[in-house]
C-alpha cells in the first residue's frame, strides 16, 4: 500500500472513542452464541450438570439434619438423644463430604471444557482473520487485534469455568433451599415477599450502571495494547531521535486512561455486592425475630431445630444471590469481551470468487490495466485511468515520489483491493474472474519490509513452496548469495530465527526473502525495494542473482534507487496517481523531464 496513503488515515475518527452502548439485542446474541460453543461440548456438559445437581441436593439435606440433631435435646428436661445426634452429625459428614468431591470433580472437569471451547473460539477467530481482507489490517492496530484475541478470549474463558458454574450452582441452591423453608414454616417466607424485590431492583440498577463501564474497559485496554505495540515495534527508532519521553508520555495518557477505565468499572462493580449482602443480612434479622415469636407462640408448631434449619436456609437461600450479584459484574465484563470477539469474527471477509471463476493456472503472465481507477476511500482518487500492456516476460519498472501511488498498483495486482473502475486482465482475463488462490499463485514478491517466522533458516527458505528437498533449498541460497553466510551460522540451516529474524541483519533477512522467492515457479514477479536493505556491493552481487530470477518472467520492479532498474524493458514514472512518463532508461533520461530530474538528483552528489 501507498505510504503516503495510508488507509489508518481515513478511518473513522470515532474509533478512538468510548465503544458504543452493549444493547440488550447484541447482549442477547453474544449469549446465544456463546451457547452454540456450549452445544458443541453437550455430553460433557450434561454429566457436569448432573453432578452440580446431585452435589447441591447432597449439600442441601445438612442444614435439615442439622435442626433434627438440635431437636434432639429436651429442652424441658436438658436430656440429651445423643444417637440421633450421632447419627445427624455422621450423615452430615458423608453427605458434605460426597458433595465436596463432586463438586471437585465437576469444577476440573469444567476448567477441561472452557479450554477446548476457548481453543475453538481462538480457531474460529484466527480462521476468520487469515480471510480477511488486506483493507481491515490496514485501518486496525495488530495491539487491538492481539488484545481480543488473548485479553477477550481469556476473559470469557474464565466467565465460562468459573462463573457459568457458581451460577448454575446457586440457582439450584435457591430453588431447593426455597423448597425445603416452604417445608419448614409457610409463614416465614413471607418475609422474602419483602426483602427479594428489593434485591432484585438494587442488582438490577447496578448492572445498568456497570455494564457499559466494563465494555469502555475492555475498549481501552485494547487501544493502550496497541499503542504499546506499535511503540515496542519502533523502539530503535524513538532511541535513535530521543523521543523516549514523548512515547513514554503518550503511553502514560493511554495507560491513564484504561486504569481510570478500570477503575471505574470494578468500583461502580464492588458497590453491588455489600448493597445486597446488607439486604441479605436484613432478612436474616427478621427470620430470626419472627422464627422467635412464632417459637414463643406454639413451639410444636416452630421448634429451635426448624428455627435453626430456617435460618441456615435463608443463608444458602441468600448467599447464591449475593455470589451472582457480585459475579454479575464480572459477567458484563465477559459480554463485552464476548461482544468484541464476536464483531471481530462477524467482519466481512474478501468479496467471494465469481461463479464460475477460473482455476486454472496463470502461464503466460500478459498483463494489462484497462482504464483503471481507485481509492482507498470513496472521497480520494489515487489512481487515475490508467492504461498499460505489460508482455509476458518484460521487466516494468515504476518509479515516482513517496506518495504516488507505486505500491497501490501492486496491491490491486494481487487483489488486496479491487479496482473502483476499470479493469486488469492478466493472460486476457479480468482477474476479477479467476479464483483469487489460482490469481496469487501466479505471483512470487519480494518486500521491502522482510518477513521471516519463528523457525530454522531451511524452514524459512523453503516456506514458499511445499515439498522441497534440502538441495534445492541450498541451490536458492547460493543463488541469492547467502549460503556461505547461512553454513557459517552456529547450526547452519537448522539455525532457528527468533522474533522476525532479530539474531540476522536486515541485509541477510532481506536475501534470505530473495532465496525464498526463488523456489516458486510463478509467472510473475514482483519486487518492491528488494535491495533497500542492502549495501551497494552486496546490492552488485545478488544483481545477477536477481537476474536469474526474473529470467522468463513478468518482472514488476519498485525502486528508489534508479541505478538498479536502468535495464528494465519500460519505466513507468508515476506521479500523484497518474503514469506521466513511460519508456526506457535512456529514452527518458532524453526527454530530459520529471524522470531525469529523479535520476539526476540521486547523483548530483557526486
Amino acid at each position: 500500500m501507498n505510504r503516503n496513503m495510508d488507509p489508518r488515515q481515513h478511518q473513522n475518527p470515532n474509533n478512538s472513542k468510548a465503544p458504543e452502548k452493549l444493547t440488550a439485542e447484541r447482549r442477547k446474541n453474544v449469549i446465544i452464541r456463546l451457547w452454540d460453543y456450549l452445544k458443541q461440548m453437550k455430553t460433557p456438559l450434561i454429566l457436569v450438570g448432573c453432578m452440580v445437581v446431585v452435589a447441591n441436593l447432597l449439600s442441601l439435606v445438612g442444614p435439615r439434619l442439622s435442626g433434627e440433631a438440635i431437636d434432639a435435646i429436651d429442652t424441658e428436661s436438658g436430656i440429651v438423644d445423643f444417637d440421633t445426634v450421632y447419627f445427624m452429625a455422621g450423615l452430615m459428614l458423608i453427605f458434605y463430604t460426597l458433595s465436596s468431591v463432586l463438586s471437585v470433580i465437576q469444577s476440573r472437569a469444567m476448567i477441561r471444557i472452557s479450554k477446548q471451547i476457548t481453543f475453538n473460539i481462538r480457531k474460529d477467530l484466527h480462521d476468520r482473520l487469515s480471510v480477511l481482507p488486506v483493507r481491515f489490517f490496514d485501518s486496525h492496530q495488530n495491539g487491538e487485534i492481539i488484545s481480543t484475541m488473548s485479553y477477550d478470549v481469556d476473559t470469557v474463558s474464565a466467565s465460562l469455568s468459573n462463573d457459568l458454574i457458581q451460577i448454575c450452582t446457586g440457582g439450584i441452591t435457591i430453588i431447593g433451599s426455597f423448597v425445603m423453608m416452604l417445608s419448614i414454616s409457610p409463614i416465614l417466607i413471607l418475609v422474602f415477599v419483602l426483602t427479594l424485590p428489593i434485591s432484585f431492583v438494587l442488582a438490577k440498577y447496578r448492572a445498568k450502571k456497570v455494564r457499559p463501564l466494563f465494555r469502555h474497559r475492555s475498549g481501552k485496554l485494547g487501544e493502550m495494547n496497541g499503542y504499546g505495540e506499535e511503540a515496542i515495534g519502533g523502539l530503535k527508532t524513538i532511541k535513535a531521535y530521543e523521543r523516549e519521553k514523548v512515547i513514554l508520555s503518550r503511553f502514560d495518557v493511554k495507560n491513564d486512561e484504561a486504569v481510570d477505565a478500570y477503575y471505574k468499572a470494578d468500583y461502580h462493580a464492588c458497590v453491588t455486592g455489600p448493597s445486597v449482602n446488607f439486604v441479605n443480612n436484613l432478612t436474616l434479622a427478621l427470620i430470626s425475630l419472627f422464627g422467635v415469636l412464632l417459637y414463643l407462640r406454639d413451639p410444636s408448631v416452630m421448634t429451635l431445630g426448624a428455627i435453626s434449619s430456617f435460618v441456615l436456609y435463608s443463608r444458602k437461600f441468600a448467599g447464591p444471590i449475593n455470589e451472582i450479584t457480585n459475579l454479575w459484574s464480572e459477567l458484563q465484563s465477559a459480554l463485552a469481551a464476548g461482544e468484541r470477539v464476536f464483531r471481530l469474527m462477524d467482519e466481512p471477509i474478501e468479496t467471494p470468487d465469481r461463479e464460475g471463476a477460473i482455476d486454472t493456472p496463470i502461464t503466460e503472465g500478459n498483463v494489462e490495466f484497462d482504464h483503471v481507477s481507485f481509492g482507498y476511500t470513496e472521497d480520494r482518487t489515487v489512481i487515475h485511468d490508467l492504461s498499460l500492456q505489460v508482455d509476458s516476460g518484460s521487466t516494468v519498472a515504476i518509479v515516482g515520489p513517496t506518495g504516488a501511488g507505486k505500491t497501490t498498483l501492486v496491491n490491486l495486482l494481487m487483489r488486496f483491493y479491487d479496482v473502483s473502475g476499470g479493469s486488469i486482465r492478466i493472460d486476457g482475463v479480468d482477474i476479477r474472474d479467476r479464483t483469487r488462490q489460482s490469481l496469487r499463485s501466479a505471483f512470487t514478491m519480494v518486500l521491502q519490509d522482510t518477513w521471516l517466522f519463528g523457525g530454522t533458516v531451511y524452514e524459512n527458505i523453503a516456506y514458499g513452496k511445499e515439498g522441497v528437498t534440502r538441495e534445492q533449498v541450498e541451490a536458492v541460497a547460493k543463488a541469492a548469495k547467502i549460503h556461505n553466510f547461512i553454513t557459517c551460522l552456529p547450526e547452519g540451516y537448522d539455525t532457528v530465527l527468533t522474533d522476525n529474524g532479530t539474531n540476522i541483519s536486515k541485509g541477510q533477512k532481506q536475501l534470505l526473502t530473495i532465496a525464498r522467492a526463488m523456489l516458486p515457479q510463478s509467472s510473475i514477479l514482483i519486487l518492491d525495494e528488494a535491495t533497500s536493505n542492502v549495501d551497494t556491493r552486496t546490492e552488485e552481487i545478488i544483481s545477477e542473482a536477481m537476474l536469474k530470477l526474473m529470467k522468463n518472467k513478468t518482472c514488476f520492479v519498485i525502486a528508489h534507487r534508479l541505478s538498479t532498474i536502468r535495464h528494465a524493458d519500460m519505466i513507468l514514472v508515476v506521479r500523484d496517481g497518474d503514469i506521466v512518463e513511460r519508456g526506457k532508461h535512456e529514452e527518458l533520461l532524453a526527454q530530459n523531464g520529471f524522470y531525469a530530474e529523479l535520476y539526476n538528483s540521486q547523483f548530483e552528489a557526486y
